[in-house]
């Protein structure tokens, strides 16, 4: 068993090795990645992406990134086109088939039939002779000089370079799509990114209750709203007007001062100028404003009128925090 120190140079050697192929494919990016980007952003079909083995893996996890950034696309496994998922491949499609080596038996055995079809053929490989790369209209070159694996065999550098290259391409075409926040959202609505992007601050607010008070209600009504409503405070309204905001911090701080709370009115007690948002707003830029004065609750607004609250526990449940 190795000891704890060479384990540690053991990881390290091999993000070192990964991050300076990333590095050295940089270098290679050249004209064919700007036709590459141009074949696809023109074509009314989709793009169709293929391999085998690591590379079959990494051409699925491409493929859900273009999917994601707008770029139409299909995952087709190379083994099992020969087998009948030719027929996903339509007459506008463009194909990228990604190999290392360019010259597996697979790979060798599909590309004829790929070109059979007329279809545009667009070659992710390190190998710059290979079958493929002959056969390819374009060609990205992601050549690495070793694997991390000490042995230079497992699927490692390459892998990477195969991900950094494809998501490099996506970035681009994203780009010349004029992709927006917006567009993203649309594409994402499920999970807290989604959310980040597209949830708004009355979207959340709308399901709780409005706790309401009038500046001369007592403190028996100011309690009794509070925990009736569950959200920590309530708001004191004069005349559709907000004058305030009380919270169960306010009413513990008034109870540490020992004074006669009996005659005690909302309006005194109160907090002026309470942390608002309006309800339009997105419902991250209430978790930043929850963060940032360090407080659990905000008054939601619309057009400046008091329309309810939004908890920081709303939030936690949303994901959004």
């Amino acid at each position: 068993m190795k000891s704890p120190d060479e384990l540690k140079k053991l990881g390290v050697a091999t993000i070192l090795i990964e991050a300076e192929a990333v590095r050295k494919l940089a270098e290679r990016v050249g004209d064919d990645f700007v036709s590459c980007v141009h074949q696809i952003i023109s074509s009314k079909g989709r793009l169709i992406v293929t391999g085998i083995g690591k590379s079959a893996i990494v051409a699925s996890k491409i493929v859900a990134t273009f999917n994601s950034t707008g770029t139409p696309s299909v995952f087709m496994h190379a083994a099992d086109a020969i087998h009948g998922d030719l027929g996903t491949i339509q007459t506008n499609d463009i194909i990228m088939c990604i190999s290392q080596s360019g010259n597996t038996p697979e790979i060798k055995a599909l590309i004829p039939l790929l070109k059979k079809g007329g279809n545009k053929l667009i070659a992710l490989t390190g190998n710059l002779n290979s079958y493929l790369s002959g056969e390819a209209d374009l060609i990205l070159d992601c050549t690495v000089e070793r694997e991390a694996c000490p042995n230079n065999l497992a699927p490692t550098s390459s892998t990477t370079a195969q991900m950094a290259l494809g998501d490099a391409l996506a970035v681009a075409l994203l780009s010349c799509r004029e992709f927006s926040k917006a567009d993203f959202a649309r594409f994402h609505p499920g999970g807290s990114l989604g959310k980040k992007l597209y949830l708004r601050v009355s979207d959340i607010s709308s399901q709780n209750l409005i706790p309401v008070v009038s500046p001369q209600d007592d403190i028996r009504t100011v309690i009794m709203e509070i925990t009736s409503k569950r959200l920590g405070a309530t708001a004191v309204i004069e005349n559709g007007s907000l004058l305030g905001v009380i919270t169960d911090g306010d009413l513990r701080r008034m109870l540490e001062k020992s004074i006669q709370i009996d005659s005690l009115k909302a309006l005194d007690i109160m907090s002026l100028n309470p942390k608002r948002i309006e309800g339009a707003e997105l419902a991250v830029e209430a978790v930043r404003m929850m963060e940032t004065y360090e407080i659990t609750q905000l008054i939601v607004t619309e057009g400046g009128k008091y329309i309810g609250f939004i908890h920081m526990h709303d939030l936690l449940k949303e994901g959004l925090l």
